[in-house]
């Protein structure tokens, strides 16, 4: 059994939280909000982001963040991206010792076009034993339930892949593969944030499953798209990081992106939208990060495209998801096979 800091007291990272702490580990949960890790302290609950569920006592709130890694090789990083950097540099002025972080938030940072391994890699330098990402269909609410979830985790070094799997493999509930692709388990899991946001557009406008199963399998073609031309095995897509994922973002109420995107077609603004979540959106930032890579390297992404104009131009949803009906015919298979054939970066 091991000592494990999750940073990040939000649904996810509570819920994984529960999943080692049913495993028998001793996990140290890391909140910035002092009142949030008393009530985990002394309730043992964390209402706000997962409410009616029971923390076992093997989870210890934390807002101290040196205390919460004081001798700590295993760190769970569940923040959002946005605060990634800021986290991190505070991370290394407590620590001496290289540490392992499993990350498990999905996205692609702007600007930059890092993902988040490699944003990771950049701010932990020398102190950074191995970085691991855990990504898959995996609603935070239904994990905290103990409801039947699968995941991948990968890595660079596929040693430390498996460790993390054997730390958070459960066999009643909780299962994990190991993927060797690290750049198609992150791109998979980021960039399906942004066609459940589109699906939630449709579902907001009134349109039907048609229409969604469209956009879906359009998406998915997209993301593998781009992430083949970023080095990933178009393969992945057909998994649990990939068709998985984008499975139950698109589908469910649970689904931030989605519900941001209901709130969208229902013709709420983005301000308003984000101001009434109250949790951060990821596939906004990814949207901006995912369109300037396809101008970048000039990659196809018209679903992407649209939902940028829509987020940050003003343009009217509607309007948007006309526009992706009356684009120029095409041969689908032509597609496929363009995905499956064309020579890969190397990763």
């Amino acid at each position: 059994m091991e000592q494990i800091t999750v940073l990040g007291a939000g649904s996810w990272g509570t819920a994984l939280a529960i999943v080692l702490a049913d495993n028998g580990h001793q996990v140290r949960l890391w909140g910035h909000r002092a009142e949030q890790i008393e009530e985990i302290n002394t309730k043992r609950t964390n209402e706000k982001y997962l409410p009616g569920v029971r923390l076992p006592e093997k989870i210890a709130g934390y807002a101290d963040l040196c205390q919460a890694l004081d001798g700590v090789r295993t760190v769970v990083l569940a923040v959002p991206t946005k605060a990634i950097r800021e986290v991190l540099r505070k991370v290394c002025a407590c620590i001496r010792e290289p540490i392992t972080i499993v990350a498990v938030s999905k996205g692609i940072e702007p600007d930059t076009h890092k993902r988040v391994s490699e944003v990771i890699e950049e701010e932990m330098g020398e102190l950074l034993r191995d970085v691991v990402v855990l990504s898959g269909p995996s609603h935070a609410e239904e994990v905290s339930l103990r409801h039947p979830t699968t995941v991948t985790v990968s890595s660079k070094n596929m040693e430390a892949a498996e460790r993390i799997q054997d730390l958070f493999m459960n066999h009643q509930y909780f299962r994990v593969y190991t993927n060797p692709d690290l750049i198609g388990v992150e791109l998979g899991g980021a960039l399906k944030n942004i066609i459940a946001l589109a699906a939630g557009i449709t579902d907001g406008l009134g349109y039907g499953d048609n229409a969604k199963a469209a956009l879906m399998t359009r998406g998915l073609a997209e993301i593998a798209r781009l992430g083949c031309a970023l080095g990933a095995n178009p393969l992945t897509f057909s998994g649990l990081t990939g068709v998985g994922d984008l499975i139950v973002t698109c589908t469910s109420v649970h689904s931030r992106n989605w519900r941001a995107g209901h709130m969208l077609g229902k013709g709420k603004k983005l301000d308003e939208v984000l101001e009434s979540m109250g949790m951060v959106v990821e596939g906004v930032r990814t949207t901006k990060a995912a369109y300037q890579l396809s101008k970048k390297l000039g990659v196809k992404m018209p679903i992407t495209k649209v939902l940028y104009e829509v987020l940050f131009d003003g343009k009217d949803p509607k309007e948007a998801a006309d526009s992706l009906m009356s684009r120029v015919k095409t041969q689908e298979m032509d597609d496929l096979v363009n995905i499956l054939t064309e020579p890969q970066r190397e990763k």
